[in-house]
């Protein structure tokens, strides 16, 4: 695990829409895996976070709400054997009612919109505590 800030090229895998995976922990600290999007949110001065963004009846919001511990994995996208994974806490959490902040990550990864607009969003921001690489990113 390696801690401080994040370098370049951790940075840049994380700022490709790959394929991730989000862990939070349930009441009696059972872990919970579902696949995600994300979008890194690089800033230098304060850390990056990390946004994500669920429908307001998923579980993993009140998981996040009780324990907002989780730890997220993103695949590269041209090789998965090379992965970064990031653990943290969710440190902010907000209604998306605009819809901007799931509209962000749509086109990040979909290059439009998000379809469903009759649905509330709630996003989270995640700051990350720590990391570490596999594949090309073990070396850090």
């Amino acid at each position: 695990m390696t801690s401080g800030p994040l370098p370049d090229d951790v940075r840049d895998l994380l700022a490709k829409p790959n394929p991730a995976v989000i862990t939070t922990l349930r009441p009696d600290g059972q872990p919970v895996s579902v696949a995600t999007w994300y979008l890194l949110e690089p800033d230098r001065s304060r850390g990056d976070r990390i946004l994500v963004n669920m429908d307001e009846a998923r579980k993993r919001l009140a998981h996040l709400r009780a324990d907002p511990r989780v730890s997220l994995t993103a695949l590269d996208e041209a090789s998965w054997y090379t992965h970064v994974s990031v653990q943290g806490r969710v440190v902010d959490i907000a209604d998306d009612p605009d819809l901007a902040d799931i509209d962000r990550l749509s086109t990040h990864y979909n290059g439009s919109p998000y379809p469903t607009r009759d649905r509330r969003r709630v996003s989270a921001w995640i700051e990350v505590d720590s990391w570490h690489g596999w594949g090309a990113m073990r070396r850090h």
